[in-house]
């Protein structure tokens, strides 16, 4: 995660910038970015809403912000407005649509402070925003930047008046993109959906609007890849051996981070007590939005049942995405014989982490209890079954159901 970079749920992102667009003065410029069909320009219209007439929206991928002049009419109404006293609040969608972007608000905001008028902007984008030169070198001191992430299950719960459980076990079999969400009662219709509004756009787009791709083929054959390798770890010489268009390691190394750029998969690191990344070992590639894996593998969504396996994959990659996905630094620790799923640092504390769906026994936890007894600073916790608690309690280890987690943040259950 990017220093300064607030990974928030849609409710967080609307309080925080409500409130921040509430203080006097303009200070800063805020920026908001994250996965496609997530909810910003939803949000951008819950606040203009909220502001009524000092709220200005303007789409810059709609037709009229290609018509020549449609800058300069913009920032005319803005300042008229600002002169009349009225206050203005600019939320510009999908601002990185526009050319030079950066250098444009720049100019603008720096014009407007130098006349003493009070505008204040909100700009959203893709993950093309997240990374771009421009934020930080054009508007370098100007801006603040939050992230809107997938959303979790509890937002799930409460935007389609879900139980928790069941809005879990649905995030693990068909993700949580909100408009693909109200579609899953015709898989055919929402796997479309998710094919053609979010994956295609963010692969064949976005990404390549984050950084020169000279083999568009090869990145998407790696996110291939890793979409059929949830929480699994993945060498990039086994990489580059499922490959048809074999590419150097450090071009699958870049397009693995263009791809966690753009909110697609996570490559883990393997812990270090040091806290340096080790660059010999192998990442642990966590797809971050289930979504994303139903509609890349032929199988769709495992049955619990008839495929245990895959299912506890799964339900694995949904709570690895979800730590991630809520700002937590995650990384995996392995030293044979002993592995652990994960290690998670941030403000939910420091806890090693197994995500068990089936069967649960000491020898399983064997290497939970060396990991913490090495770093008696971070606690152990089993995401399990309610079944296996007993398990979890003989071993003196802290459980938690692994709904539960993906409705909130680690803690055991009484």
């Amino acid at each position: 995660m990017i220093e300064g970079d607030y990974r928030l749920s849609y409710q967080e992102c609307l309080e925080t910038l409500g409130e921040r667009l509430k203080e006097p003065g303009t200070d800063r410029i805020q920026l908001l970015c994250g996965p496609r069909q997530v909810g910003k320009t939803t949000l951008l219209l819950e606040l203009a809403d909220r502001m009524a007439d000092s709220a200005v929206y303007v789409a810059a991928d709609s037709p009229e912000a290609t018509v020549p002049g449609f800058w300069e009419r913009l920032w005319r109404r803005i300042e008229a407005m600002a002169d009349r006293g009225d206050g203005p609040i600019l939320l510009l969608d999908e601002v990185h649509m526009l050319d030079g972007w950066a250098s444009r608000l720049k100019g603008e905001w720096d014009r407007q402070r130098r006349r003493k008028r009070t505008v204040k902007i909100v700009a959203t984008g893709s993950s093309a925003l997240r990374l771009a030169t421009g934020s930080r070198e054009s508007l370098a001191g100007r801006f603040e930047r939050l992230t809107l992430a997938h959303w979790s299950a509890s937002s799930l719960a409460a935007a389609f008046h879900l139980s928790p459980h069941d809005s879990a076990e649905a995030l693990v079999r068909m993700g949580s993109y909100p408009g693909a969400f109200s579609l899953g009662g015709d898989l055919r219709r929402w796997s479309a959906y998710v094919r053609d509004s979010i994956l295609e756009p963010a692969v064949g787009r976005d990404i390549l609007a984050l950084a020169p791709v000279r083999r568009p083929a090869l990145l998407r054959q790696v996110f291939g890849v890793a979409a059929s390798s949830p929480a699994q770890i993945v060498s990039l010489q086994k990489i580059q051996g499922q490959l048809h268009d074999k590419g150097a390691l450090e071009t699958i190394a870049h397009y693995l981070a263009l791809l966690e750029d753009a909110f697609l998969v996570a490559a883990l690191p393997k812990h270090s007590r040091r806290g340096a990344r080790s660059r010999a070992a192998p990442p642990k590639l966590v797809t971050l939005d289930n979504a994303l894996l139903a509609v890349t593998d032929p199988q769709g969504a495992p049955d619990r049942s008839r495929d245990p396996a895959r299912y506890g994959a799964w339900v694995e990659n949904a709570c690895l995405s979800h730590a991630w996905n809520r700002g937590q630094k995650v990384t995996y620790w392995r030293e044979e014989p002993f592995e652990i799923d994960a290690v998670l640092d941030g403000s939910w504390g420091r806890w090693a982490v197994e995500v068990k769906t089936g069967n649960t026994d000491s020898a399983s936890l064997r290497g939970l209890l060396e990991f913490t007894r090495c770093n008696p600073e971070y606690r152990p916790l089993v995401l399990a079954e309610a079944s296996e608690r007993k398990s979890a309690d003989r071993s003196g280890i802290a459980w938690m159901d692994w709904r539960d987690f993906l409705c909130g943040a680690p803690g055991p259950r009484a």
